[in-house]
C-alpha cells in the first residue's frame, strides 16, 4: 500500500505540522482563559463577554472610589493634618462682647416679630391658602390643614380693544376677606366678555349680561370684582385660564363656602 512505502523523514514531515498547531492551540487557549472560561468551557465567546464587562465594572467601581476619596476623605484628612476643626462652641468671652450681644438681640427681636406675624396671619379662625403658581388651594381650621386640592388662576393674557382699552387676565396678590357669600349666583358678564369674543358691548342693564349656572352652586366676593366660584371646565382645574377669579371643582367649592364666613382670611400668592 502507498502509506506502507513512506520513509521515516515523510512521517516526521506529516506530523510536525499537527504538532505545531496542537502547540499554537495551547497557546491560544491558554492567552484566552480566564475566571469565565472555566464556568463556561464551551462557549468561549460568552466568557470573554463576561470578562469585559468585569473589567470594566471594576474600572468604574475604581474611579467611583477616587472621586469619593477626593471629594469626601481628601478635604477632612487636610483639614486634620493642618489641625483645624469647625467646632460650635460656647464662649464666655464671645458671650460679653458687646457687638455679639446685640447681634443676639436683633435676631431675638426679628423671631419674636415674625412669630407674631404668623399667629396673626394663622389664627384659630378659618382661612384659605391660593397657590397661582402650582394652582393649588390649602384650607386651614384652627391651625389644621383640613382640605387642599386643585384650582384655577389668572392666565395673564392681554386683551386690547381698537379704542385701546385693556385688560390684563390675572389673579391678584395679598391678603383677603371674604366680603360677601352667595348660593346659585348669576355671573353678571363685564365689558371684556362681549369684546373676548368679538361682540358689541351692551348697556349695563341689558338682560344679556346676566347668566345663571356659571358659576356653580356657590361663589365668595373678594372685592373688586373677583370672585372664588365654580366652573363649568372642570377638566381646565389646575389651570391658569381664567380671568382672574379662582375657580374649584363642585366638592372643593362646597366645602370651602361651609367653612369660610364672611370676613375670613384668604392669603394668595
Amino acid at each position: 500500500m502507498e502509506n506502507e512505502n513512506l520513509t521515516g523523514e515523510d512521517l516526521i514531515s506529516r506530523e510536525e505540522p499537527g504538532k505545531d498547531n496542537n502547540e499554537a492551540t495551547a497557546v491560544t487557549e491558554a492567552s484566552g482563559d480566564n475566571m469565565f472560561s472555566k464556568i463556561f468551557p464551551e462557549n468561549r465567546k460568552l466568557a470573554a463577554i463576561l470578562h469585559t464587562i468585569a473589567i470594566t465594572l471594576l474600572i468604574l467601581f475604581s474611579l467611583f472610589t477616587l472621586f469619593v476619596f477626593f471629594v469626601f476623605a481628601a478635604p477632612s484628612l487636610s483639614e486634620m493634618r493642618l489641625g483645624r476643626k469647625t467646632l460650635i462652641t460656647s464662649s464666655e468671652t464671645l458671650k460679653k462682647d458687646p457687638a455679639y450681644k446685640k447681634q443676639i438681640a436683633q435676631l431675638n427681636r426679628e423671631i419674636q416679630r415674625l412669630s407674631r406675624k404668623y399667629n396673626s396671619y394663622t389664627s384659630g379662625q378659618s382661612y384659605l391658602v391660593i397657590n397661582t403658581t402650582d394652582n393649588l388651594f390649602y384650607l386651614y381650621r384652627n391651625k389644621k390643614l383640613v382640605r387642599e386640592g386643585h384650582c384655577s388662576t389668572g392666565s395673564f393674557k392681554l386683551l386690547k380693544t381698537q379704542e385701546g382699552k385693556s385688560w390684563v387676565f390675572k389673579t391678584p396678590k395679598g391678603k383677603f376677606t371674604i366680603q360677601g357669600k352667595q348660593t346659585n349666583p348669576v355671573w353678571t358678564r363685564p365689558d371684556w366678555a362681549y369684546v373676548e369674543e368679538g361682540l358689541p358691548i351692551p348697556p349695563q342693564d341689558d338682560p344679556s349680561r346676566y347668566e345663571p349656572y356659571v358659576l356653580g352652586d356657590y361663589k365668595l366676593a373678594l372685592g373688586g370684582g373677583y370672585l372664588i366660584h365654580g366652573t363649568i371646565y372642570k377638566r381646565l382645574l389646575g389651570m391658569p385660564v381664567t380671568h382672574g377669579c379662582v375657580r374649584l371643582g363642585d366638592e372643593d367649592l362646597k366645602v370651602i363656602f361651609n367653612t369660610l364666613s364672611i370676613g375670613s382670611k384668604v392669603y394668595i400668592f
